[in-house]
């Protein structure tokens, strides 16, 4: 992958709004024609205060959440997917080999070592076994988690290390876009270093990425350019 000034992610004119059916059916907007653009390369950091829609979007951006109007346009192969308006079927593809995610939360198969956890990933891209267990190991190594844990469920770890095996698994496949919901907010000083360090790794390949950083050490570390949101 090398890195050019192409644009990896084009959001145009979207909005969303969030209706408790359960309230009354009360409307809290969240963004009104929100505009981002994202080139290969590039770490966007989304900025603004609580509320504002920060982690909505990353959503949006994952097709995890389908926005009211307009488009999210991500490069796929040789061609643009509309993920707002793209069919899961579609959303899962593009996921599989264009658009990593490292969410707050890890959510790991029960009696699934957390080396397979990582590996995951790659072999559904069809990496043979031992090559994606091989960079899983890296990956678990560089984030300090001990070779002792590797054939072990992650449900059985801290939540610190259930965070470092998340970002080893969203790392893990070298995907052209990767979006990063708090990555390191429960990691100490020595991982904070390391997530920063696999972020400059990502953006010298080519990498899109596309972030949420409450951390001022890592946002300025690892930020080409902030994105502030109005809400």
């Amino acid at each position: 992958m090398t890195t050019t000034m192409t644009d990896m992610i084009r959001v145009e004119a979207l909005s969303k709004t969030y209706v408790l059916h359960t309230q009354g059916g009360i409307r809290i907007p969240v963004f009104d024609g929100a505009g981002l653009s994202v080139a290969a390369g590039e770490c966007v950091t989304l900025h603004g205060p609580s509320g504002t829609g920060k982690s909505t979007l990353l959503r949006c951006l994952y097709g995890n959440c389908k926005p009211d109007a307009g488009a999210i346009r991500v490069r796929h192969d040789d061609g643009e997917v509309d993920i707002a308006s793209a069919p899961p079927r579609t959303v899962l593809e593009v996921r599989k080999r264009t658009l990593g995610y490292v969410s707050q939360f890890l959510r790991a198969i029960p009696r699934v070592s957390a080396l397979d956890v990582v590996a995951e990933p790659l072999r559904a891209l069809g990496v043979p076994a031992e090559a994606a267990r091989d960079r899983a190991a890296e990956l678990l190594s560089r984030l300090r988690i001990p070779d002792r844990l590797w054939q072990l469920a992650p449900a059985t770890f801290s939540g610190g290390e259930q965070q470092r095996v998340n970002i080893a698994r969203g790392f893990a496949a070298r995907h052209p876009i990767l979006l990063l919901d708090e990555p390191t907010a429960s990691l100490d000083a020595r991982n904070r270093a390391v997530v920063i360090d696999l972020i400059g790794e990502a953006k010298a390949e080519g990498t899109a990425l596309v972030g949420v950083f409450h951390d001022d050490e890592v946002r300025e570390a690892v930020s080409t350019r902030i994105h502030t949101m109005q809400g």
